[in-house]
C-alpha cells in the first residue's frame, strides 16, 4: 500500500468485520518529536493473547477464506521501514488498539494518502457503524463524530446521498485547514 491512508482504510475493515460498533482512528503529529502516530481502536471482538503475539505473521489470519491476513503486516511495514513501531493491544471480547509510529523525516515515509475518501469509504460503507476521526497536530486539531451525526439525522441514513455529501464537504475544511496552518500536502 503507498498511502497511509489505505492502511487506516484495511485496519479499519478489520474493526468492523469482528462487530465493532465503534471505531475511533486517529492521527496526531508532533514534529518536535519527529512523530507521526496513527491509532485506531475499536469495540469489536477482540484476541486473545495468543493470537496478540502472531497476528503480524502473515499466515495468522481469522480469514476462512484465505490463509493470508497481510493488512497489520503491511502496516508494522510501513512503520518500521521509518524508525517506527507497531503497537497492538487486544482483549477477547473487548476491542482492539493498533498503534503505528512513524518517523515523518525519514525518507522512506509514505505519504497520508486521501483521508477524506478513507473515512468516507467507511462511513457509506458501514452505516450502522460509528466513527470518530481525529487529525491533531501541533497547530490545528480537527475531528468528526459520527455519533453527533446520527442522532441529528433521526430516521435519516448515515450513507443518503445529501448526508455523505454533507460529510465530504466537513471533512475536506476540516483537513485543507490543517494542511495550510502546515504548509505541506497531505
Amino acid at each position: 500500500m503507498e498511502d497511509i491512508s489505505l492502511h487506516i482504510l484495511d485496519i479499519a475493515e478489520n474493526s468492523v468485520a469482528a462487530s465493532a460498533t465503534f471505531v475511533r482512528i486517529s492521527i496526531t503529529e508532533e514534529p518536535e518529536k519527529d512523530l507521526f502516530t496513527v491509532s485506531i481502536a475499536d469495540n469489536g471482538k477482540g484476541m486473545d493473547a495468543a493470537f496478540v503475539r502472531n497476528v503480524l505473521d502473515p499466515f495468522c489470519t481469522t480469514r476462512t477464506e484465505r490463509n493470508v491476513g497481510l493488512g497489520l503486516s503491511f502496516l508494522a511495514q510501513a512503520a518500521r521501514e521509518t524508525g517506527g513501531d507497531i503497537h497492538i493491544q487486544s482483549v477477547a471480547g473487548q476491542g482492539t488498539l493498533v498503534k503505528a509510529d512513524f518517523r515523518p523525516s525519514h525518507i522512506d515515509m509514505k505519504p497520508l494518502g486521501n483521508m477524506t475518501d478513507t473515512i468516507l469509504t467507511l462511513i457509506a460503507g458501514n452505516p450502522r457503524t460509528d466513527f470518530l476521526f481525529s487529525y491533531v497536530s501541533s497547530q490545528k486539531s480537527y475531528s468528526l463524530d459520527t455519533r453527533g451525526i446520527r442522532s441529528a439525522l433521526e430516521d435519516v441514513p448515515m450513507n443518503s446521498a445529501n448526508v455523505l455529501s454533507a460529510i465530504r464537504s466537513d471533512l475536506s475544511e476540516g483537513l485543507q485547514a490543517i494542511k495550510e496552518t502546515k504548509n505541506v500536502p497531505l
